[in-house]
Parts: C-alpha cells; structure tokens; sequence
C-alpha cells in the first residue's frame, strides 16, 4: 500500500488544494490527515468539506478539539486563541459535528497515527528525549506518524539508541521503531515555507517528504480580510 500522510492543515485552502493536486499525481491508496485540519487560517469550512468529501481518514488535533467546542483554548497563546475562536463561529454546525467525532488515534494497517504524542495528544515530541517515553509506548507498533510540532523530521529507534533524522527518503527496518512527522501542509514551522507531506510505501518499506510550492499570498491576504491577526500572515512567508 502507498500512503500519503498529512497534517496540520490550518484552515489553508491554498496549501491543502496544491497538496492533494500533487498526490494525485503520485498517486497513492490511501490519504491519512493527522489532525488539526482547522485554526490559524481563513477556510475553515471548505478545508473540513475537502476532507470529508475525499473521505480523507483524520484524526482530531487540538485546533480542532476547540473548534468544535469540545475544550476551550484555556492553554492557547491571545493570537491562536482569537483564530481558534473565530474558528468556531465560523464553522457550520455539520463541519463542527464532524471534527466533534474524529477520534484521537487510530491504527491504521499494524501502523499507529496520532496528532500530539501517543502518551497525551496535546504534548509536541520536538527532542530525542521526548521520542525515548513514546518509543515505550510502542510494543504494538513499529511506526507511528504523529503531527502538532510543524516540524518535519523523524526519530528512530534501533538497539537501544534514539536518533534524531531529518533525510528526504529513508528505508524502513524491520529491526528498528519509528516515530514520524511530515510536517505541516498549511503552516510550517521549519523555516521552510513549503507544504510539507510525505509518501509511505509499505510494500517497499520506504518513507519519502515531500516539500510543496503554494499561492502563499492568496493565503495571507484572505487571512488579512477574515480579519485575523496579520502575524497569521506574515508568518506563512517565513515559514515560522
């Protein structure tokens, strides 16, 4: 099977339609969003109805945990906070019922994804020593896709060592544990403005990232009018 993982959307059609139009062409079975798929940007609701209408498999993010009115944005920072709340005044009341039942992880094919950390779906793995208590947690698990950081990059795990990586395309080990992120389609944080997602292929046990050009400005000046805060913008063109 060859997959295409994807996450952290935030509400950026732009990003989100130049990604899907690329793994179109790849090509794959099937497409799998990690979560968060609104917050931060000005389409909310046409970035959830291109996931529900692909029948796209996702998980729930947080963004998207307060947009749907199942937590408040007590522990956002004053800009995610107002996004996240226009957010959810924006929002139909259909795309909020279906964020409200996206589960929080799921095993896809013997492999696991979830949006955070597998301990906790609101914690950022962003260190070796973060991967090492998660990799405890994988003894049913060989892979585990997980999201929230921004950041593309993956740890490995094999004879007792943590390593942190960052190559475009790597092998998979059938000795060895992996916990990947692809990075951010709609608001990266690698100081790489570029769409990130990534390509699994089970059959040839080799993960390939992928970085992806987009109508940033589009993106930014929608973001301006809907009246958000303008450093939503700004920051798409530096990739922060």
């Amino acid at each position: 099977m060859k997959y295409a993982i994807i996450s952290d959307i935030h509400s950026n059609l732009e990003a989100l339609e130049s990604v899907l139009q690329e793994i179109d062409q790849i090509g794959v079975d099937r497409i799998i969003c990690l979560g968060d798929i609104v917050g931060y940007g000005a389409n909310p609701n046409e970035c959830v109805e291109i996931i529900r209408e692909r029948k796209i498999e996702s998980i729930i993010g947080n963004h998207d945990t307060v947009a749907c009115g199942k937590k408040e944005p007590f522990d956002f920072n004053f800009v995610a906070k107002e996004a996240a709340l226009w957010t959810r005044n924006t929002l139909t009341a259909k795309n909020r019922e279906f964020l409200h039942n996206l589960p929080e992880t799921r095993e896809i094919d013997g492999f696991l994804i979830v949006h955070g950390a597998i301990s906790d779906p609101d914690l950022y793995i962003f260190s070796v020593y973060d991967a090492i208590g998660e990799f405890k947690l994988m003894k049913k698990w060989n892979i585990c896709f997980f999201g929230h950081t921004h950041v593309r990059t993956y740890y490995v795990l094999i004879g007792g060592d943590v390593q942190c990586r960052f190559e475009y395309e790597f092998k998979i080990k059938p000795e060895a544990k992996y916990l990947i992120n692809p990075g951010s389609v709609g608001q990266p944080r690698d100081r790489d403005p570029r769409s990130s997602f990534l390509i699994y292929d089970s059959k040839g046990a080799a993960v390939r990232f992928i970085r992806l050009e987009y109508d940033i400005e589009s993106a930014k000046q929608k973001i301006i009018r809907a009246g958000l805060d303008r450093r939503l913008a700004e920051r798409l063109s530096l990739g922060i």
